[in-house]
């Protein structure tokens, strides 16, 4: 038997909530195709947690954000085909500064929008954005 590779991964994420919505992004190819999650993702080698967050969120939503609190580190286990997976997520508050809403081209996601807490409830969420949305509208 062989042993799979062991990975870990460290993500930074944004709460973003306005008007009663939160900010959610659709993945697009590789796992998870197809769910919405928090803006956010993967952290460079040598860069820190924030500016991760604040980097992925531009590239994702068009937003420029700065940052609150931490609101939350989480962790999973996956099991994928040839590795497993060590998922590490700091998910901070953050607050919109500037920019406009796009969506991403050629990225990791293909979709953003605002929704409400109802909504949401409806939509295929990966793990982290149903943390994400309980934080948000209050465990």
């Amino acid at each position: 038997m062989i042993e799979k590779q062991r990975i870990q991964r460290l993500g930074s994420y944004a709460l973003i909530k306005q008007e009663g919505c939160i900010l959610l992004c659709r993945l697009t190819g590789g796992p998870g195709d197809g769910q919405w999650t928090l803006p956010g993702g993967g952290v460079e080698f040598g860069e820190h947690p924030e500016s991760a967050a604040v980097r992925e969120v531009f590239e994702e939503t068009g937003y420029k954000v700065i940052l609150g609190s931490l609101r939350k580190v989480s962790d999973q286990l996956a099991d994928h085909i040839h590795a497993q997976m060590h998922h590490v997520q700091f998910i901070y508050d953050a607050t919109i500064v500037g920019g406009e809403l796009t969506c991403e081209s050629e990225g990791t996601t293909d979709m953003v929008g605002w929704f409400t807490e109802i909504e949401t409830a409806e939509m295929t969420l990966v793990p982290l954005a149903a943390l994400g949305i309980r934080i948000a509208f209050g465990e």
